[in-house]
């Protein structure tokens, strides 16, 4: 039976993300310290564990199937390969910082100046684009220190907290772009394995549509049930239930959790009681 070989970064959030994720959706890996390479037990999967930078080039060369990795390293390494999911988390920006005590306030201000990057072929593409004529030091590893020791202007990294920055004493001053996990996949996968990978993406945007739901339950006097049902948003209408208190009955239905408060607000001051919400697991359109 085929497997589908499915790398994800060695080490760091990324990795315990992705791993997270695939125990989300079922799929259980035996792994342990150090493995390189692990099987699942209940998918025909294998997954390689591997640095970052090198799954684009995996990827193109069909050695991996498929990967989860960081958007940005496949606009920097791998423009050229598909992304057939966005995974929503492990969010980060790629940014241009200089120190606080820089003048320079805009792109325009580095004119000239000396830009230390992991992210040449993005930074390059960037500036171009904006007409901006700077010269790049590429550093593999960490490059806030590069203005402290006098090697660069300015720096142009994966910014998520901000936290790295500021203890290196630098600031954002343009933001190139904005960047998650995605699933991508190899332009050489097999029939069979792209069989695998449409399960995979499945059970994904099942898991991901559980995440950016809740599930509300909630008791209501009948005479103000037509009220409450129009502003319950549901997938189609809410389900309504008879309670044994006459006269009441108990709604149920699926908020979007980026509404869910708004809602809720209005759902009290239209007669809801006993509101109960629950984190829902999956969610199968």
């Amino acid at each position: 039976m085929s497997k589908l070989k499915i790398a994800v970064q060695k080490s760091g959030r990324l990795n315990e993300d992705s791993m997270k994720i695939l125990k989300a959706i079922g799929i259980s890996i035996d792994n342990g310290k150090d493995q390189l390479k692990a099987s699942a037990r209940n998918f025909p999967l294998e997954v390689f564990y591997l640095r970052n930078g090198d799954i684009p080039q995996y990827l193109r060369d069909g050695v991996v199937d498929a990967a989860i990795i960081g958007e940005n390293v496949l606009i920097e390494k791998g423009n050229d390969l598909n992304i057939v999911e966005r995974l929503g988390f492990s969010k980060c920006r790629v940014s241009i910082a200089v120190p606080k005590s820089s003048g320079a306030k805009s792109l325009k201000d580095l004119e000239g100046k000396r830009i230390a990057t992991s992210y040449p072929n993005t930074v390059n593409q960037f500036l171009d684009k904006a007409g901006i004529d700077a010269n790049l030091h590429i550093i593999n590893g960490s490059v806030e220190i590069a203005p402290n020791i006098g090697l660069a202007d300015a720096v142009c990294d994966i910014v998520s907290s901000g936290s790295t920055l500021f203890k290196n004493g630098l600031k954002e001053i343009e933001v190139l772009l904005k960047s998650e996990a995605v699933l991508a996949t190899s332009p050489k996968i097999s029939q069979d394995n792209q069989a695998i990978i449409d399960k995979i993406q499945f059970r994904l945007q099942s898991v991901l549509k559980g995440r950016e739901n809740k599930y509300v339950l909630l008791n209501a006097p009948n005479d103000k049930l037509d009220r409450i049902v129009k502003i319950l948003p549901g997938m189609n209408s809410p389900t309504i239930l008879p309670l044994a208190k006459e006269g009441w009955s108990s709604l149920h239905s699926v908020i979007n959790k980026n509404d869910f408060w708004d809602v809720i607000d209005e759902l009290k001051v239209n007669g809801a009681e006993g509101i109960l919400v629950c984190p829902i697991e999956n969610m199968v359109l």
